[in-house]
């Protein structure tokens, strides 16, 4: 009789199975084969030549990498960008779903939670090239800084510190709205009889939020934010590369397009290799004590 169970379960989990195995695959090429490449890192690669054939080095591209002058200031960059997006990132999204949580009008709730999830949407390539054009010395918000307020240009994405604030500030503004769906979500499983308690025993709407709202959703806050740690060496490539210029590379280049420039522009593939493998070796590392953290502050886990 349990052999039978066995079998007709395996047969009815059957049509799941083939329904993921495409994903698997895809993912096996695309993911797990590439892997193979990582022993570039430890040679001298040269393409004519081949994995085969290209001279060993050993750790030689690791210790170049740790002594070449301008990679403590990119991965400082990385950590730098990376940080502050997270950080900027939870705050905005967490203030706005408490805000549009107090709405009551639903159609102008819903309205509004629509508009600002649109900027998810669109691509870097896209909200580039609006940026560069918006953002430009002789751009509508310089344009609108020196007519109504007399303040002088802003080079925008041609000073480092500027180009910093840019980047975190215009992601922030992308991504926030798919953010707050998470927040909002959770706002909607708070039980309404604790609001009820809380205004009886004569809670403002402050209090409230203090005491029942921010409590409530602390545990997704918390799942939220040591997941996001995974992130740190993010710094978001398609965004960076589709701003950035030589001015701001003290300021703005980041681990991925430190890889690019060297990988694919100079053809330094071993070397650019090494640093792929060094960021993703350390990403691991954060991303298992973050999910560690997860499981430990908020009983949050995958299995």
């Amino acid at each position: 009789m349990t052999v039978t169970k066995r079998q007709s379960s395996r047969k009815s989990k059957l049509p799941l199975h083939l329904m993921l195995l495409p994903a698997v695959i895809l993912t096996l090429i695309f993911a797990y084969l590439p892997m193979a490449g990582i022993v570039i890192a430890f040679q001298n690669y040269k393409p004519w030549l081949g994995i085969r054939h290209s001279e060993w080095v050993g750790f030689d591209n690791f210790n170049y990498l740790f002594d070449y002058p301008d990679s403590r200031q990119v991965i400082l960059n990385t950590l730098v960008i990376a940080g502050m997006k997270i950080v900027v990132g939870m705050i905005v999204p967490i203030t706005f779903a408490l805000l549009l949580n107090e709405v009551r009008k639903s159609a102008f709730k819903r309205t509004v939670q629509t508009l600002v999830y649109l900027p998810h949407f669109l691509s870097w390539v896209i909200l580039g090239g609006i940026l560069i054009d918006m953002l430009s010395p002789t751009g509508i918000v310089n344009h609108v800084l020196v007519q109504l307020f007399g303040i002088k240009p802003v080079f925008f994405l041609g000073n480092g510190n500027w180009f910093r604030f840019t980047v975190i500030t215009s992601d922030v503004w992308k991504e926030f709205g798919f953010a707050t769906i998470v927040y909002l979500a959770s706002l909607a499983g708070i039980n309404p009889a604790l609001y009820e308690a809380a205004e009886l025993d004569g809670a403002s709407r402050w209090k409230q939020t203090l005491h029942v709202t921010i409590p409530g959703i602390l545990p997704i806050i918390i799942v939220v934010g040591t997941l996001a740690l995974g992130n740190i060496l993010n710094g978001g490539f398609d965004q960076i590369f589709n701003l950035y210029n030589p001015l701001v590379y003290h300021k703005g280049d980041i681990v991925d397009t430190f890889v690019y420039r060297f990988g694919l522009e100079q053809g330094q593939l071993s070397f650019a290799t090494a640093v792929g493998l060094f960021k993703s070796a350390v990403s691991m590392v954060v991303i298992v004590i973050s999910y560690f953290l997860a499981y430990r502050f908020a009983n949050y886990r995958i299995f």
